[in-house]
C-alpha cells in the first residue's frame, strides 16, 4: 500500500519513515529500518546494494520506498542526504564529560522535539482542532506511558476555557466514553496506537457515536480504523535510548499544539477562563502570604513570652 504522503518537511524524513515502518511486510521492514538507524550508510548506497544490506531484492527496495511515501528509493535517499546536510549544518562540538553527556542529552532532545510533528497530517489537524473546539463534551484518555501527557493536557484544555474530562482509571473512561454523544470528542493518546485499555475506551466512544480523534506515534495502528481523525506524531523517539520520556515530551508537545489552537477558535471563553484562574491563582497567593505572616507573628509573640 502507498502511503500517499507529500514531502517530509527539512528533517521530517526518518520520522515518516518510522511512522510508517510497523505497516510494511517484514522484508520492507528491513529496508526501513535500515533507512532510519543508519541514513549516513544508504545515502552512499544503489538501490541494489540496499536490498543487499537488507537482505531482500531491488524491487522490494522500490516497493518499501513507495510505501513510506516517497516516489521511489532515488526521492527516499535524496531527503535523507537533504536532512543529513543540514543536521551537519547545525551540529556543534561538545565539551567531554558530565558537561557534554548533558549537553548532548539536551541537543537529542530538542532534534526530537524540532522534527517530532512533521508527520502530522494538517488538514486532519485543523479537522480535529475544529471538532474539540465545537464538542459538547470532550474526554481525553491516556493509559501507560501516555497517562502523565494526558493529565496535563486535560488541565491545560480546561483552565484555557476548553472543558476536559480525563478519568484516572482504565474502567471509569471507558464508562464515561460509553455515555457520550454525537456531540462529544473522545481524544485518545497512546504512543503505540494498540493500547487494550484505550482501544476499549475508543470504541466505547464510537458505540456511543462520539467522534473519536487518535494521537499515535505511527500511521496505520489499530486506533487508526477507529479514529475519524488521526494525527502523526513523534515516531522518532522509537529509535531514541530513553523511549518513555523521551514519548511523553512529544505528546505533550503535539497536545499543547491541539490546546493553543482550539483556545483560538474559542476566543471569549478562552479569555474568560485566563481571567478567572489568574484570579484564583491570586487569591491563593494571596492566602498563603497571609498564612505566613500569621504564623511568624505567633512565633515572634512565642519567643517575646
Amino acid at each position: 500500500m502507498n502511503a500517499s504522503l507529500g514531502e517530509p518537511p527539512l528533517g521530517g524524513t526518518i520520522e515518516q519513515i518510522l511512522s510508517l515502518l510497523p505497516s510494511l511486510v517484514p522484508s520492507a521492514q528491513r529496508v526501513a529500518r535500515l533507512c532510519a538507524e543508519r541514513p549516513q550508510d544508504v545515502v552512499e548506497m544503489s538501490g541494489a546494494e540496499l536490498a543487499e544490506a537488507a537482505e531482500t531484492s531491488p524491487a522490494t527496495v522500490s516497493r518499501a520506498s513507495r510505501g513510506l511515501g516517497f516516489r521511489g528509493f532515488q526521492h527516499l535517499r535524496m531527503m535523507l542526504l537533504r536532512d543529513l546536510a543540514a543536521e551537519g549544518a547545525q551540529r556543534q562540538e561538545c565539551p567531554t564529560g558530565t558537561e557534554g553527556y548533558l549537553r548532548s542529552l539536551a541537543e537529542s532532545a530538542g532534534t526530537m522535539l524540532q522534527t517530532s510533528l512533521a508527520s502530522v497530517d494538517p488538514d486532519a489537524f485543523d479537522t480535529a482542532v475544529a471538532a474539540i473546539a465545537r464538542a459538547r463534551r470532550v474526554l481525553l484518555v491516556g493509559t501507560g506511558g501516555s497517562h502523565a501527557a494526558a493529565q496535563a493536557a486535560a488541565m491545560a484544555f480546561t483552565i484555557n476555557g476548553r472543558p476536559c474530562e480525563a478519568p484516572s482509571d482504565g474502567v471509569v473512561a471507558q464508562l464515561t466514553a460509553r455515555v457520550l454523544s454525537h456531540d462529544d470528542v473522545c481524544l485518545v493518546v497512546s504512543a503505540s496506537g494498540a493500547n487494550s485499555l484505550s482501544l476499549a475506551v475508543a470504541d466505547a466512544a464510537i458505540e456511543a457515536g462520539a467522534t473519536v480523534i487518535g494521537l499515535s506515534s505511527f500511521a496505520r495502528p489499530p486506533l487508526a480504523s477507529r479514529a475519524a481523525h488521526m494525527l502523526v506524531t513523534g515516531a522518532r523517539f522509537q529509535s531514541w535510548d530513553q523511549g518513555t520520556m523521551a514519548s511523553g515530551l512529544v505528546q505533550l508537545l503535539a497536545l499543547n499544539a491541539l490546546q493553543i489552537a482550539v483556545a483560538e477558535r474559542m476566543v471569549d471563553a478562552s479569555e474568560r477562563a485566563r481571567s478567572a484562574v489568574r484570579e484564583e491563582v491570586l487569591d491563593l497567593v494571596a492566602d498563603d502570604a497571609t498564612d505566613t505572616d500569621e504564623d511568624e507573628d505567633v512565633t515572634a509573640e512565642g519567643y517575646r513570652r
